[in-house]
């Protein structure tokens, strides 16, 4: 096989050619040529114990099998169906991406000339094709000044995801409840882990309505307008969670007061969750790995 390596610092290589029993993966597989794979962003976390600890594993292995079952892996084209199929895992326990209570806001690009996800499609699903589609955006992002993606969808720009992460708004609403909000699972949201425990957190503590509604542009531009908007954040297993001070939207920048109001409930997921994850509290959503 024709190999040409290419780096940043050197450009292209010097092309040469080496076996096909060299390489760890075959340049036919079905991964390379119709993205047919999927992958699972659970960690490992070294305790303040020393203890190795997974979070909430089966959400994980659950959303796996359904990914798979999308994905239909193992894979079959209709030429030849298959006859193995390869897992890689990674085994590397991590430490903490942010101090406690420490951390920067992130600014965010809305344009709907992008779509991450739509009905029908997959991305409810963890394939890497859900992801590769989304770098070019991303770049146009950053080149804005903005830090991640603010993904919208339908004629009336639907708040979906932000970046690779799920989305929260902690607002006051329209009936002038104190809410905590995220877009539902209609088949183009991600069901994170991370998502999933902080709707089960919020619903334990009683002290505010929480939801799974769908939340448009305007309606976030018109709770900014009359000072009704709290916090917002995103959500995800690297970050735990990722306060959001700022929108670039049809040219203007919208401020999110997210920082100025604490962030004390951004804060506060961060705080109880990483105190399971890495032993300070403890829960049955962390399974010790002997």
């Amino acid at each position: 096989m024709l190999t040409i390596e290419w780096s940043l610092a050197s450009g292209w290589e010097k092309p040469y050619i080496k076996p096909l029993g060299n390489l760890s993966l075959h340049p036919a597989s079905s991964s390379l040529h119709y993205a047919i794979e999927l992958f699972e962003g659970m960690k490992a976390y070294r305790g303040v114990d020393g203890k190795i600890r997974l979070f909430r594993p089966t959400l994980n292995m659950d959303r796996m099998a359904r990914s798979a079952i999308r994905a239909a892996l193992p894979p079959s084209l209709g030429v030849k169906k298959p006859t193995k199929a390869l897992l890689y895992v990674i085994m590397s326990p991590v430490g903490p991406y942010f101090a406690s209570g420490s951390f920067n806001p992130i600014s965010l690009w809305a344009d709907p000339k992008y779509v991450r996800a739509w009905k029908g499609g997959t991305g409810d699903c963890k394939l890497g094709g859900n992801y590769g589609s989304s770098i070019y955006a991303q770049q146009e992002a950053m080149e804005l000044g903005c830090q991640q993606v603010l993904w919208l969808y339908g004629e009336d720009h639907q708040i979906t995801e932000v970046g690779t992460m799920n989305l929260f708004l902690y607002w006051i609403n329209e009936d002038g409840e104190n809410e905590l909000a995220t877009p539902p699972l209609d088949g183009i949201i991600l069901p994170g882990v991370t998502r999933q425990s902080i709707l089960d957190l919020a619903q334990n503590w009683g002290e505010f309505k929480v939801s799974e509604r769908y939340i448009t542009m305007s309606d976030l531009i018109a709770a900014l307008e009359e000072n009704r908007v709290k916090e917002m954040f995103g959500a995800g297993t690297a970050c735990i969670v990722c306060p959001i001070s700022k929108i670039l939207y049809k040219g203007k920048h919208l401020h999110i007061p997210t920082m100025e109001n604490g962030p004390q409930i951004t804060t506060r997921f961060l705080n109880k969750l990483s105190d399971i994850q890495y032993g300070r509290e403890d829960s049955d959503w962390a399974v010790l790995v002997s």
